[in-house]
């Protein structure tokens, strides 16, 4: 029997997916992020690298700059970080800096995680400041999302190669 109500963290979830929508529409990683203060959403972000030519364009990255002018401070020690994929070693340092208390994340990150998969920042006692982490809060639709973006570039990829070549062949 389907579930009728939407924890917490599933709606704030669901926000964070509609950055990432935002991302895939101008062709870029789907990866989107809140940051939740009293039950208000005072920063998002969604990735942006290849669009803005920046390193640091990530959907944590500009979520939490967002959330630190709301704030008024660097520190956002009463907030929640919502992403739809685990954090980079850039953003799990970013948001040990910003003292962000907890992070909600949808999947995990084999390749590149920084909150469990290749390391976890977000819990190294040697830092003076630690992140408590849910796991998996809407995993499937966001690994539905991200699968579906890597097939279509991929096979956007195939195409350019395969015209890439005509173009050769005629020349």
């Amino acid at each position: 029997m389907p579930r009728l109500c939407m924890t917490e963290d599933e709606k704030y979830m669901k926000e964070a997916m509609k950055q990432a929508r935002k991302a895939y529409a101008l062709g870029e990683v789907p990866i989107g992020c809140v940051i939740v203060h009293d039950g208000r959403i005072i920063g998002r972000g969604y990735n942006r690298r290849n669009t803005d030519k920046n390193t640091l364009a990530h959907a944590e990255i500009t979520a939490i700059n967002k959330a630190s002018k709301v704030i008024g401070d660097w520190r956002l020690e009463e907030c929640t970080l919502y992403v739809t994929l685990e954090p980079c070693q850039m953003c799990a340092g970013a948001i040990v800096q910003a003292r962000i208390p907890k992070v909600v994340m949808a999947c995990m990150n084999p390749k590149a995680g920084c909150a469990g998969s290749i390391l976890n920042i977000l819990d190294m006692p040697q830092f003076n400041h630690q992140v408590e982490m849910t796991k998996g809060v809407l995993e499937e639709e966001c690994s539905r999302m991200l699968k579906e973006f890597f097939v279509e570039l991929r096979a956007r990829n195939k195409m350019e190669k395969e015209a890439a070549k005509l173009e050769q062949q005629e020349t």
